[in-house]
C-alpha cells in the first residue's frame, strides 16, 4: 500500500525540474550566441519571417549578394530613411529612442526608435510583432552583433534578409524582380523607392509607385546624397 510522497522527495523533483529548464536555458543561449558568431562569415540560410511567408503560400525568393556587389545608392538610401547615424551608435541610437518616446507621448504619428542593426537582428533571429521581451531580446543582439558582425557585415545581411512583398527577400531578388537587373546596377532613384516601401514593403508599392512612395524616395534620394558627400557611410568602406 503506498503511502503519502514525502514532502523533501516532493521539493527534490521540483529543484531537479527547476536545474534542467535553467540548463536548457544556458544551452539555447549559447546555441544562439555561436550561431550568430558562424554567421559573421556564413550567409543567413533563412529567417522565421521566410518561415511564416512560405507556410501562408508565398513563394520565397532570394538571392544572397555580397555588399560589393550591391549598389552604394541602396545602403545610403536605406541609411537615410531607417537610421542616418548607423555609422555612429554601437547597434541601439538612445537618442532616437528619446525623440521617438517624446513624440509618441505628445500624441503625434507614431514612430519607432529603431536602428537597421536593431532591424537585423529581429529580422534574422526573432519575429514581428511587439511586446517588452522581443525587445528586450532585440536590444541584447543588436549590441551583440554589432561587436561581432561590424557595421558593413550587418548592412550586408540587413540588405539581404530585408523584405520587400510578394515574398521578395533581399536586394539582389528585389532588384531583380522589380526593375529587371541586378542589385549592383541599381541607379539612386530605384536605390531609393526600394528604401522607401521598407517600413510597409506588402502595403506600399515601388512599381508602379503611388504619389507618397515616390515623394519619399525624392526625399530619400536628397537624405543619401548628403550622407555620401558628408561620408556619413565611412564604416560600410572595404
Amino acid at each position: 500500500m503506498n503511502g503519502p510522497v514525502p514532502r523533501g522527495t516532493s521539493k527534490s523533483h521540483f529543484a531537479k525540474i527547476l536545474r534542467r529548464g535553467f540548463n536548457g536555458l544556458i544551452w539555447a543561449v549559447l546555441a544562439v550566441h555561436l550561431y550568430a558568431l558562424a554567421l559573421r562569415v556564413v550567409f543567413v540560410p533563412g529567417t522565421i519571417l521566410m518561415v511564416q511567408r512560405a507556410i501562408a503560400g508565398e513563394t520565397i525568393r532570394k538571392d544572397w549578394t555580397p555588399l560589393e556587389d550591391i549598389s552604394p545608392y541602396l545602403p545610403r538610401a536605406v541609411m537615410g530613411g531607417e537610421d542616418s547615424k548607423f555609422c555612429e551608435h554601437r547597434g541601439i541610437d538612445f537618442e532616437a529612442i528619446e525623440q521617438a518616446l517624446t513624440d509618441n507621448a505628445q500624441g503625434g504619428r507614431r514612430r519607432g526608435g529603431s536602428t537597421i542593426t536593431q532591424q537585423t537582428a529581429k529580422n534574422v533571429f526573432l519575429w514581428n510583432g511587439g511586446g517588452y521581451a522581443r525587445k528586450a531580446l532585440e536590444a541584447w543582439g543588436a549590441l551583440y552583433i554589432n561587436t561581432v558582425w561590424g557595421k558593413r557585415r550587418t548592412m550586408e545581411v540587413y540588405l539581404n534578409v530585408a523584405e520587400w512583398g510578394d515574398g521578395i527577400f533581399g536586394a539582389e531578388a528585389a532588384a531583380q524582380a522589380r526593375f529587371g537587373k541586378t542589385a549592383k546596377d541599381l541607379t539612386a532613384r530605384e536605390a531609393a523607392l526600394l528604401a522607401a516601401v521598407l517600413p510597409s514593403p506588402n502595403k506600399w508599392k515601388v512599381n508602379p509607385a503611388g504619389p507618397y512612395v515616390s515623394g519619399r524616395a525624392s526625399t530619400l534620394a536628397q537624405r543619401a546624397e548628403v550622407i555620401r558627400t558628408s561620408q556619413y557611410d565611412h564604416c560600410l568602406a572595404p
